[in-house]
């Protein structure tokens, strides 16, 4: 489905026609003179209302790839967006399959993600460090892989740094993965504690409902869950 963003137009043939007044005026009028300088200002502040009239503001639909209501969170899917572009290019350039079987893992995730975040512009905090960071940089170090490719660069030092982009190839796959599936389950419940709240609740010390209403647990999404939660492991 295509978004639309509606941007407003502003005519510049009024500013151009109320410009055009003052060396004309210098024709006619000394505008050097107090009284030819009102003259003219008067007659150009007239001649570009009268252009707005005839060339008024116009608003245009324009599609966008996102349109999230936010334009902080447009312009990080927009550059999550630009950086799986270029990963699926490299992609096609580096012949080496688990490689690319690892790109194909991070770019399906990511637009997962970017899809994911565009239905819900909430969860952009969730994966800020994922697109100002860990993307863009799986992107430049497969650059600099793709171009010792094509120079055909080979020896021992060589072999080590495909060796390791393997490696870290396959974990960043993984990562992203493991990203995406937590902006799922959020969904349905997004739930931030640290260990000893987490410890305490689960050794039965307190109900998920106790410790969200002390302010030591923070949720969001359905109350509801918090009660299934306790019956489940049958807090009384």
């Amino acid at each position: 489905m295509t978004n639309w963003l509606e941007k407003t137009k502003r005519p510049v043939l009024p500013i151009y026609l109320a410009a055009l007044v003052w060396p004309i005026m210098a024709l006619v009028l000394p505008i050097y003179t107090l009284g030819g300088l009102i003259a003219t200002a008067v007659i150009s502040a007239g001649v570009y209302i009268a252009g707005t009239k005839l060339c008024p503001v116009r608003v245009v639909r324009v599609p966008v790839a996102y349109a999230t209501g936010s334009e902080d969170v447009d312009a990080l899917l927009n550059g999550v967006t630009a950086n799986l572009d270029a990963l699926h290019k490299l992609n096609d350039e580096i012949p080496d399959k688990q490689l690319s079987d690892a790109m194909d893992r991070m770019e399906k995730a990511g637009r997962s993600i970017a899809d994911t975040v565009a239905r819900t512009p909430d969860k952009a905090r969730n994966i800020d460090r994922f697109a100002r960071y860990y993307l863009p940089e799986m992107v430049k170090l497969m650059g600099a892989y793709a171009e010792l490719e094509k120079q055909g660069v080979k020896g021992e030092n060589a072999d080590q740094i495909e060796a390791d982009l393997r490696r870290n190839a396959d974990t960043t796959a993984a990562a992203f993965e493991n990203l995406l599936d937590a902006l799922y389950s959020a969904e349905a419940m997004d739930i931030s504690t640290d260990i000893e709240v987490l410890d305490s609740i689960l050794d039965g010390k307190k109900s998920f409902q106790v410790a969200f209403m002390s302010g030591e647990l923070s949720a969001q999404g359905d109350f509801e869950i918090l009660r299934n939660l306790d019956t489940i492991f049958r807090f009384g």
